[in-house]
């Protein structure tokens, strides 16, 4: 077994067991958890500092995850995912089965992965995982992996160990919001 499956198997265990995880993105380094156990959601707003609020993103493997996910889903959505030529998080109107303090209210922003790690940990852990930025709020979130904070890195349980001499600068991916009528409006681009 190489460096990259021990990885994903030993993040896949902890993530069962309700722990919190640091670990790359297709966009920057994030903290994640079951998107199911509402329980380790709670320890994602604790290590974050986070007003319970706000809401995380949560991080699909595929487009037939999303739609397990996600109450009426829109048949606009698969071609909108598909043409982004960028990272793309959604906002659904409401979800289903996930843990319900991964939203303030009955909407779920959702994203289809393109990065490797995450998805064969996603397609291993059979669930979605959220992901928020690897930071205290209100600091800068980390774009590469030198620049997540010593304080963050020893409050979770675990740092996946891959990328982290990786320097490339991703950026925030684009939200928009999608409404089950197929019209959208654009939240961060």
């Amino acid at each position: 077994m190489n460096d990259f499956e021990l990885e994903v198997n030993k993040c896949c265990e902890l993530l069962e067991q309700g722990k919190v995880i640091i670990y790359p993105t297709d966009t920057i380094w994030g903290i994640g958890c079951d998107a199911t156990n509402s329980e380790a959601v709670e320890r994602i707003f604790e290590v974050k500092e986070r007003s319970k609020g706000k809401g995380l993103i949560v991080l699909v493997d595929s487009i037939e995850m999303l739609t397990k996910y996600v109450k009426n889903f829109p048949q606009i959505a698969p071609d909108i995912i598909n043409s982004a030529k960028n990272p793309l998080s959604i906002i659904y109107s409401e979800s289903v089965g996930l843990a319900e303090n991964v939203s303030s209210d009955k909407t779920i922003c959702v994203r289809v992965v393109n990065n490797e790690f995450c998805k064969a940990l996603i397609r291993k852990l059979g669930r979605p995982i959220t992901s928020t930025s690897a930071n205290l709020t209100g600091d800068a979130a980390p774009s590469i992996y030198t620049e997540i904070s010593a304080r963050i890195k020893s409050s979770v349980d675990y740092v996946v160990q891959l990328y982290h001499d990786v320097l490339t600068k991703p950026k925030a991916s684009t939200i928009i919001r999608l409404y089950e009528n197929n019209t959208f409006d654009i939240i961060r681009q």
